[in-house]
């Protein structure tokens, strides 16, 4: 059922079964660097979010988790629905985000202008949730490292020219450095700062 004018979308059918299910999507897709995986979830979240973006920031945003979103994204319908739901504080810093939402990655800033983590606290970097059109496991970058048996291989589209020189900048500042999750629809992949990328 669409919502009333005024009021945000409606988010999960069932919050606490949908979200353990986003979360272990998560985390298998974190595991295993490249793999795509399907959420199998019903939502309409207020353009320009996709389902599977939108899925993520309910399962994982929350008082405690500044987000970000580029120029241009926040919408009120969007802002709106974060609110309601995540309850998540909106930055504008790219910084001091916990996590960022890409609506258009060719816009998206440099990974080293978000938050990196430190040697002893990797886990306080940004999380970039970057959406694209496209993604497929049988073409495009060379996945190597943990959680990978020999490689992987993942492509995406659309995405900025030079962020493989980027991401191969960003795998070289580990522990430090950030984690992507790419999305394209109800689908996501992750490319976690371990994972070694090339052509």
């Amino acid at each position: 059922m669409p919502a009333l004018p005024g009021t945000p979308a409606p988010g999960f059918g069932d919050p606490v079964h949908d979200a353990q299910a986003c979360f272990r999507a998560v985390l298998d897709a974190m595991a295993r660097p490249g793999r795509i995986v399907d959420l199998d979830l019903e939502l309409a979240p207020p353009s320009p979010l996709q389902p599977a973006s939108a899925a993520m920031l309910l399962s994982l945003a929350d008082f405690d988790t500044p987000l970000w979103l580029e120029p241009g994204a926040g919408a009120e319908a969007l802002t709106g629905f974060l609110r309601f739901h995540c309850g998540c504080p909106l930055t504008a810093n790219p910084g001091e985000a916990a996590f960022a939402l890409v609506t258009d990655p060719l816009a998206m800033p440099p990974l080293e202008e978000f938050a990196q983590g430190s040697d002893d606290y990797p886990d306080r970097s940004t999380t970039l949730i970057v959406q694209v059109d496209r993604l497929a496991s049988d073409t495009g970058w060379t996945l190597r490292g943990p959680g990978i048996a020999e490689s992987a291989q993942l492509s995406a589209a659309p995405l900025a020219a030079d962020l493989v020189t980027q991401l191969q900048t960003n795998h070289r500042r580990y522990p430090r450095g950030v984690d992507l999750v790419l999305t394209a629809h109800r689908r996501l992949a992750a490319l976690p700062r371990s994972t070694r990328i090339g052509d």
